[in-house]
């Protein structure tokens, strides 16, 4: 699945094709994702002008003044820009045509959405539970020292619950917790102020760095620019379980989490 930095690195790929541009035309071959595609939305769009985009959590938002496209890729989806002459794909769902052009969708499991948000987007049932951005300054270490009290649930279960902080995935709740010499099955309520401030910079260090690098090889993930991240080269142990710590040099464990890979050293993270 597309985690924050394959979201993030998509946005700042398509973001300076279409911003600035007007729709042209909209083109929905498969109009049943994860959501059926609103039936009016070519009517919404239609010689609309995309004013600004960002990103909240995993979701997209495509601000055209009057409302937002909210885009999610799901497990499976990926955005690229393509020209207009460029044949579609079976899997190809939908374009966003802005003249020369196009916005295209891909999924080949049609768990992602195209929706439409009027007024306020952050208050959408889909984003209004949504915990703080990890790369700002309300996520601090004694917001998650208070969230943490009295939770039973491990600790990278509760670092990967979108209601406590977004964008936390299974790949960098690993390596965040690697980092910060922390056990992942260790119970979140006993998480102590220091760690709490060695997961907040550590969370940030990870996922900025991914970002920075183009978003994590993934099989189904291609950036906007057409471009593959590279940053999985550079992990510390997902991925790696059996190997030697990098570390203390002892064989890294794998267990299985909430039906999750999760790979950490018994010596090293306490």
């Amino acid at each position: 699945m597309p985690e924050l930095p394959e979201v993030e690195t998509t946005l700042r790929g398509i973001s300076p094709h279409i911003i600035g541009h007007k729709v042209t035309e909209i083109v929905i071959r498969q109009p049943r994702l994860r959501w059926p595609i609103p039936a009016d939305l070519a009517a919404l769009l239609q010689g609309k002008k995309l004013v600004g985009a960002r990103r909240r959590g995993k979701y997209l938002l495509l601000d055209f003044g009057h409302g937002h496209a909210l885009i999610h890729l799901g497990m499976s989806g990926s955005l690229r820009i393509v020209s207009p002459e460029e044949p579609a794909l079976f899997h190809d769902h939908f374009d966003l045509v802005f003249g020369k052009r196009v916005l295209r969708y891909c999924d080949p499991r049609r768990f992602g959405c195209l929706l439409w948000v009027e007024g306020d987007p952050d208050t959408h049932s889909l984003l209004a539970g949504l915990g703080p951005e990890p790369l700002t300054e309300a996520f601090t270490a004694e917001y998650l020292f208070e969230r943490s009290r009295k939770r039973s649930q491990a600790v990278k279960q509760f670092l990967m619950d979108s209601k406590i902080v977004v964008g936390v995935g299974n790949i960098y709740a690993n390596e965040s917790l690697f980092m910060a010499s922390i056990k992942p099955i260790r119970k979140a309520g006993s998480l102590t102020r220091k760690n709490c401030e060695d997961l907040v910079r550590d969370i940030r260090f990870v996922l900025q760095r991914s970002i920075d690098q183009g978003g994590t090889t993934l099989r189904d993930f291609v950036g906007g620019d057409g471009k593959p991240g590279y940053f999985k080269q550079q992990l510390l142990v997902y991925g790696r379980g059996g190997e030697p710590c990098n570390r203390c040099k002892k064989p890294l464990k794998e267990v299985r989490m909430n039906d999750r890979t999760t790979v950490y050293c018994v010596d090293c993270q306490k």
